[in-house]
């Protein structure tokens, strides 16, 4: 459980932003592996005392989630999502303004989480209660439900709708806002 020194969530070997739905899906696959890393830290201190080790991966996760989770929601609350509120079908609507709730039900399950991890980041916390884990596991539960529904139905049907040109310019603000160009 070692962290990186770079912005979690900025690069993903194969994706780029000039691909950028393959960079949305890089982005899930970071969340995966925070969620991974955060189960793994939970099992951690079952079975050990509270160390640097566990701090660490407090702080990976509480990095990726306060830094690069929410430009990933951003990224789809300005580009995918209303394209497909204004062009999709009721259906596709409907799962739009669910996934619109996930991303505020998501922010607040963090605030909550949070936290929980800058207690033992800080050292102020040498565990969890059992609130606490039932929150991670709800958190992590609502995004795993979230990715598939973006990957499985959300995603295809943006990028079916966005022609080439429209995708690039879409890599291109999401890499603004990130500073990467």
């Amino acid at each position: 459980m070692t962290g990186k020194a770079s912005l979690p969530g900025l690069h993903s070997p194969g994706a780029s932003f000039e691909a950028p739905f393959e960079m949305l899906e890089a982005c899930h696959e970071r969340v995966e592996r925070m969620l991974d890393l955060l189960t793994r830290l939970r099992q951690y201190l079952q079975a050990k005392p509270c160390d640097e080790v566990a701090r660490q991966a407090a702080r990976d996760v509480l990095r990726y989630f306060d830094l690069a989770a929410p430009l990933h929601h951003q990224d789809e609350e300005l580009h995918v999502f209303p394209l497909l509120l204004a062009q999709g079908s009721s259906a596709l609507t409907e799962l739009v303004r669910q996934l619109q709730a996930d991303h505020r039900a998501m922010e607040a399950d963090w605030a909550q989480a949070r936290l929980a991890l800058l207690a033992l980041a800080e050292g102020q916390a040498q565990g969890f209660t059992p609130g606490q884990e039932a929150l991670f596991d709800c958190f992590a539960s609502r995004y795993a439900g979230h990715i598939r529904q973006e990957e499985g139905s959300v995603y295809p049907a943006a990028q079916a709708l966005l022609g080439q040109a429209a995708q690039q310019g879409m890599g291109q603000e999401m890499a603004r806002r990130r500073g990467a160009r």
